[in-house]
């Protein structure tokens, strides 16, 4: 199975204590670069997050945003800062001091300074939130999973249909090099024929300049290596798995292929195709950018 590094996945678990919501997307990455947002009461789990993500993605930029409600007061609780208090109590003695005015402070004024009454989380049941928290990431994640694969088959099929156009046009430029040799030979016959006017055209010689022409443009090997990563291609793409890196270099080697071939061409059709399967060999490369 072929998969995407491209996904969403949600879920949420709610029941008359609680919420829990997940939610994740991922896009192209060289690694998997896991971005955890969530509340600091669940910092705890962090790690256990991350493991438990690394058995469902290999690779990409993956934001991970859960949300925690607390519908009951369990867990919260009422805190008093004395030490605070006190402090503000004194400043507010010196300041009456200091300009003659009456310290008209009640208890809930006082109460209303900022962290003298504060709302503190108390420590949880962290099994029994994990519980709660590991169902929901699971079940996000496996939406997560299923939609970057059906991203991947998409993926899949549009680059085994890339690959066969490939083939097509390295079956062309194979069919058009004996044609580009009897261009070649007619064109010289014609040139030597011109020069030497009435007298005798050496065959041999003429052969032998062929035979020259025939090495310099010759492109059998990269047509047959082409060919080559093409097959390989297309039988690591049918088996799946985390297969982005080695498409990728493969897409590397079919594009110094293409180059050579270009290097190598003096026939204008020959060039045009060549460059055609440049253009086709970018288009699977970026493709390729998005499989895991």
């Amino acid at each position: 199975m072929v998969t995407s590094m491209t996904g969403f996945g949600r879920a949420e678990q709610i029941t008359p204590e609680r919420k829990i919501s997940v939610e994740l997307k991922s896009v192209n990455h060289r690694y998997l670069d896991l971005n955890i947002r969530m509340p600091r009461r669940l910092n705890p789990f962090e790690g256990q997050i991350r493991a438990l993500a690394k058995s469902y993605m290999e690779r990409g930029k993956v934001d991970i945003f859960i949300t925690f409600e607390d519908y009951t007061l369990a867990g919260k609780a009422l805190k008093y800062n004395s030490e605070l208090a006190k402090e503000y109590m004194n400043y507010f003695g010196i300041i009456s001091d200091a300009f003659h005015i009456s310290n008209d402070i009640t208890v809930s004024r006082l109460a209303r300074f900022p962290e003298v009454l504060s709302m503190e989380d108390e420590s949880m049941d962290e099994e029994e939130m994990w519980e709660l928290l590991k169902g929901t990431l699971e079940e996000a994640f496996r939406k997560f999973a299923d939609s970057r694969r059906t991203e991947g088959n998409h993926l899949r099929e549009d680059l085994l249909g890339k690959l066969e156009n490939l083939d097509a046009l390295v079956r062309k430029i194979e069919e058009r090099s004996p044609e580009i040799l009897n261009l070649y030979r007619e064109k010289l016959e014609a040139k030597v024929q011109e020069l030497l006017a009435e007298t005798q055209i050496d065959e041999s010689r003429i052969a032998a300049e062929v035979v020259i022409y025939a090495d310099k443009i010759c492109n059998d090997e990269e047509t047959v290596r082409l060919r080559s990563h093409i097959s390989n291609m297309k039988n690591i793409l049918n088996k799946g798995g985390g297969i982005g890196r080695k498409l990728d270099f493969i897409a590397q080697e079919m594009n110094r292929e293409a180059n050579t071939i270009l290097s190598k061409s003096g026939d204008l059709l020959t060039s045009d195709t060549g460059i055609e399967l440049k253009t086709e060999i970018e288009k699977i490369r970026e493709q390729i950018q998005n499989i895991e």
